[in-house]
């Protein structure tokens, strides 16, 4: 099987209330991957987009970008979801063997709608949507769930949130870049206990593109291919009840897929740098130990230890994640993004120095319902 590489990745600046509509938005990443990869759209033979029509307030909305991403004279496919299973989408294509390079272009601008009343409906309709479930409560249910079986207390999420905010201070697209305390994090408006303000990530507004090519053509372009050295992902169930929130099993199972593709036996060693789909704080904890990177349980413990740290052996969301900035859709593809941009060295002051190996993840649906893994190196 031919090898498949990221050759060209581009990211908007995230922020609430973007003056520039979704097409413009997915112009500039489009125009912009285009020229990090050293291509022209003519050399393009599909694309994978990633929009919602909730997200969006429209049907269709994937047609509203079709000429402002290039689609117009080449195969398409639009990913209702996180720009990870785009990106996944776009993967499949060329090992198809029919396709020889893949723009792959996720946009989001939540500012335009009520996220509340958009991830309602993700619920059921019959059972649980009138529940009032949203984005944020259902994550209170599964915080309260995970740190009532293993003792995860509120000041280690907290901790999460003042690395990832500090982090983004050295990242030029991040929306929410500063220095605040646990305290600041502990003493933040409630919004559904557990979780407060700070615990959670913005509405943001913004896009992310990247173009895959098969190993043949990878090497034409102005950059180093950055190789998809393996991929997983996996599905829970869909009622919310149906499931024990503490448990992280379909993202292990992910990780597991991810993992043997890319001969990775142990990730904690061997994966340098890690950007994990953090949309609430506690969300790193428990991701970290469905990566395996601690056993479960020790999420706070690994957050204590310090090692997440960007001076630490295993820096987790050195862009500062999802929690400074979250485009839904978008957010899986930018840490892709961001990976690539820590292999090839070109992460500026964010950068984790010797990165050889990243790791990107993405989530879909209620409570990380859905896990995309993917493993990139050099």
């Amino acid at each position: 099987m031919e090898k498949v590489g990221i050759v060209g990745v581009a990211q908007t600046r995230y922020q609430r209330n973007m003056p520039t509509s979704h097409d413009e938005m997915v112009f500039e990443v489009t125009s912009k991957a285009l020229e990090d990869a050293g291509l022209t759209i003519d050399d393009i033979d599909n694309t994978i987009t990633c929009t919602n029509d909730f997200f969006d307030g429209r049907t269709i909305s994937s047609m509203g970008i079709t000429d402002a991403s290039g689609t117009s004279n080449v195969p398409t496919t639009n990913v209702e979801g996180d720009g990870t299973y785009g990106a996944l989408m776009g993967l499949m294509r060329i090992l198809s063997g029919h396709f020889n390079r893949t723009l792959v272009v996720a946009q989001s601008q939540g500012s335009i709608g009520n996220p509340c009343i958009i991830t309602n409906a993700m619920f059921d309709p019959l059972y649980e949507r009138y529940l009032g479930l949203d984005a944020i409560n259902s994550a209170a249910l599964q915080v309260r769930r995970y740190m009532t079986v293993y003792g995860i207390s509120e000041e280690q999420c907290a901790k999460v949130s003042v690395k990832n905010h500090r982090n983004a201070k050295n990242n030029p697209y991040a929306q929410l870049p500063m220095d605040i305390t646990v305290e600041d994090v502990l003493n933040s408006k409630v919004l559904a206990s557990p979780i407060k303000l700070l615990d959670t990530s913005p509405i943001s507004d913004g896009a992310c593109a990247i173009i895959l090519a098969r190993e043949s053509d990878a090497n034409k372009g102005n950059n180093k291919p950055i190789w998809i050295k393996g991929v997983g992902h996996s599905s829970d169930v869909y009622h919310l009840g149906d499931r024990d929130l503490s448990d992280v099993s379909v993202l292990q199972a992910a990780a597991k897929k991810a993992y043997s593709m890319a001969g990775i036996t142990d990730p904690k060693k061997e994966i340098d740098v890690a950007e994990i789909y953090d949309a609430f704080s506690y969300m790193e904890l428990m991701w970290m130990e469905g990566l395996g990177f601690c056993d479960r349980g020790e999420g706070g413990t690994l957050i204590d230890s310090g090692i997440t740290q960007m001076e630490g052996s295993l820096p987790v969301n050195p862009s500062g994640g999802v929690l400074s900035a979250n485009p839904v859709l978008a957010a899986g593809l930018a840490r892709i993004s961001e990976g690539v941009l820590q292999l090839r060295g070109q992460a500026g002051d964010r950068q984790v120095e010797g990165a050889e190996v990243a790791l990107a993840h993405g989530i879909e649906g209620a409570c990380g319902q859905g896990h995309c893994v993917f493993v990139l190196g050099i």
